[in-house]
């Protein structure tokens, strides 16, 4: 996707509603064009069907130009996104796309089911808004954590928020080790078995202290200590997982190395400088445009430099 441009922001989804309200045919009449595959990236086929929703979405943001062309250099660029974001294991959750596609809904007045029919009829399509939504989410987050922010925040500017909040903003730190499963890549039937062993050692994990004499009762698991994390830079995936936790471990949760959960080391409340640093940066993050960040540009051309793409 090259959502960075203006006008593909995930804010303009709000123009799908309108746009449809206020009655414009050229969106509506979105003619369904037969499966055919137009490109693929790295084994990941794009189809015309792909190209043509995104074409219906461009219309709604009044796009100008050659809208084939561009809705198809989306795509592709989508398609790199996603499979970068999978790969590194960052993709926001579903629960966190439904909440985005419900506040657009919101936006407008609408229920999410009137929004699902609103664009259905203009030929987006729901799933394709909500794929959509997923790397449009998922992108800024995965380009901050390789490269950082681009800009850490100065300490008058902390200063001002501080002021601006009258208070420091109270967030919850957690003291983190990952306990991995190891499913090799050429045994992934073994999967469930893995999953059943990795839950019912949950029960007798001894805690953060002895975690690598437990490893050593079982066969290919490791124990990563990912350290101090602070509540805003839970990666998505595991914040559900974390909040419901019992008894100093999360659920299982199956990814590219294994069946894996954490151990909750440590957890307490905290009201400190770097953790109102990390509190704003991450209320910040929504509102950074990522085509101002060069950044975002340098990870996608590297992931392009790298990519087998095969235009039809």
């Amino acid at each position: 996707m090259a959502i960075a441009k203006k006008g593909k922001r995930m804010l303009l989804a709000c123009t799908v509603a309108l746009a449809i309200i206020a009655g414009d045919a050229s969106v509506v009449n979105v003619a369904q064009a037969a499966s055919q595959v137009v490109a693929v990236v790295n084994k990941a086929a794009i189809t015309n069907g792909d190209v043509a929703r995104r074409v219906a979405f461009l219309r709604l943001q009044r796009r100008k130009g050659n809208l084939n062309q561009i809705a198809k250099e989306e795509m592709i660029e989508e398609a790199l996104k996603r499979q970068e974001i999978a790969r590194v294991g960052m993709s926001v959750s579903t629960s966190e796309v439904d909440a985005a596609y419900a506040r657009f809904a919101s936006g407008n007045k609408l229920s999410p089911q009137q929004m699902t029919q609103i664009l259905g009829q203009a030929g987006v399509g729901v799933e394709h808004f909500k794929a959509y939504i997923a790397v449009s989410m998922s992108w800024p987050r995965l380009v901050n954590a390789r490269y950082g922010s681009k800009n850490k925040m100065s300490n008058q500017d902390l200063v001002t928020r501080l002021l601006e909040n009258k208070q420091k903003p109270v967030t919850t730190e957690y003291f983190l080790k990952q306990v991995i499963f190891v499913v090799p890549a050429s045994k992934k039937g073994i999967t469930g078995k893995r999953k059943a062993e990795a839950e019912a050692s949950r029960a007798k994990f001894p805690g953060c202290d002895g975690a690598m004499d437990f490893a050593k009762n079982y066969l290919d698991v490791s124990i990563r200590n990912l350290g101090r994390v602070l509540e805003p830079e839970l990666p998505a995936d595991w914040k559900p997982l974390i909040e419901k936790a019992k008894g100093g471990t999360t659920g299982t949760r199956v990814t590219e190395r294994g069946v894996e959960y954490l151990a909750i080391c440590n957890q307490r409340q905290v009201s400190d400088d770097v953790a109102a640093e990390v509190v704003f940066r991450a209320e910040d993050l929504g509102k950074e445009k990522q085509d101002d960040n060069p950044n975002a540009k340098k990870y996608l051309d590297e992931l392009r430099s790298k990519a087998q793409i095969v235009n039809n």
